[in-house]
């Protein structure tokens, strides 16, 4: 039963609706682990050397945890649009999304030399010591660099796949297709704005929050929503609704991910803490200072905090986490998170979902950006 509770059969047999988030991210990985091992057979049969290498530790990083919060939002999007009966097409959707996840967090750490990613060695850092024990020659850092990028590219072919496959399969196949071409788009778009952000020492708020629009809060909570509604056939305000609540609470996500990566402990995210300010990437959080800083006339704070050249070395890094704090950016963005929580759950409510699907999403909610709904009612 896909590691589903027994209840979840149907009488006829058939897989009726995941009762739970929960529920559906077991379902997901018991099909994801299907899928990992059919395309790590295909790839022996392809050729041993690539499988061993390249499909062996895609398939492995897949496997390798995370929330699976995409599986949990597009569980929530299909249940708020009236989902229910078999889950199949809903567990193999997710499947997919935790693939396309894969390909970004691996193409991701390459670009910004992250060394670590889910409480392990990134894919790039892993390829590299691949290099040096098996002496091969040249330096390991190319190497390592221009396998990890095809890793990345394997990760999202077999996501495209799995994608397109079940669009096939569905009733409403042209529309999950829609969605996901949209996504995958999006997230291009963010990453190279990113990039270009950090390249040209930009400190703007409104860049800061396009960049999280489209590299995470559409990617992560929007289109997820929208993917799983898809699939339920939802009507126009549905799935209006929806977009609302995703991009809002995909924002919370967000700027919690931006405050962990700034003073998050490694032990628990499983990626380092100070990479972004260290590189002095743009991120919300950095925006607001440099303007609270600007506003107050706090010259260090600007200085530290604004356009400057190599990376910074630790104890300036330090410097800039208290001046995160000093300006008062730190407390600005956990309001900040607070209030688009509330306005998440409020655009969710508005789909007409059943009472318990609500409180399954306000669930997945917190789990995304550590604001529960109590705290969004007392703010309130």
């Amino acid at each position: 039963m896909l590691g589903l509770r027994p209840d979840v059969a149907e009488a006829d047999g058939r897989l009726a609706g995941p009762h739970t988030a929960l529920d559906a991210i077991v379902g997901v990985e018991a099909v994801l682990g299907r899928v990992l091992d059919a395309r790590l057979r295909e790839a022996h049969r392809t050729d041993q050397v690539y499988a061993r290498d390249m499909a062996g530790r895609v398939a492995a990083f897949a496997r390798r945890g995370g929330k699976r919060l995409r599986t949990a939002f597009a569980w929530c999007g299909w249940r708020a649009a009236g989902g229910r009966g078999d889950p199949t097409a809903l567990l193999r959707t997710g499947a997919a999304l935790e693939l396309v996840q894969a390909c970004a967090l691996i193409h991701d750490d390459v670009m910004d030399a992250s060394p670590l990613r889910r409480g392990g060695p990134a894919v790039h850092v892993d390829l590299a010591r691949l290099h040096r024990t098996a002496g091969m020659t040249g330096p390991p850092e190319p190497f390592a660099t221009s396998a990890a990028v095809l890793a990345g590219d394997l990760a999202l072919v077999w996501a495209d796949d799995l994608l397109t496959e079940t669009a096939l399969d569905s009733p409403h196949g042209p529309r999950l297709h829609r969605e996901w071409r949209a996504m995958r788009e999006e997230m291009v778009a963010g990453q190279y704005r990113d990039i270009h952000a950090q390249a040209t020492g930009s400190s703007g708020v409104d860049e800061a929050l396009a960049i999280a629009m489209l590299k995470s809060a559409l990617y992560t909570v929007a289109r997820p929503l929208a993917l799983g509604a898809s699939l339920a056939g939802a009507d126009p305000h549905t799935l209006q609704a929806l977009r609302w609540a995703g991009r809002c609470v995909g924002l919370a996500f967000q700027l919690r991910d931006d405050l962990l990566g700034a003073f998050g402990d490694p032990a628990v995210t499983g990626k380092p803490a100070g990479d972004d300010l260290s590189s002095r990437k743009l991120t919300y959080l950095l925006a607001v200072a440099l303007r609270l800083a600007d506003a107050g006339g706090d010259e260090e704070a600007t200085a530290v905090l604004g356009p400057g050249g190599a990376s910074r070395p630790d104890h300036t890094v330090e410097r800039m986490r208290a001046l995160l704090e000093r300006t008062g950016a730190r407390d600005m963005v956990e309001s900040k998170i607070v209030e688009l929580v509330a306005d998440g759950l409020r655009h969710f409510e508005t789909t007409g979902a059943v009472p318990a699907v609500r409180r399954e999403f306000a669930a997945v909610v917190e789990r995304a950006s550590g604001v529960t709904a109590r705290r969004t009612e007392e703010v309130a």
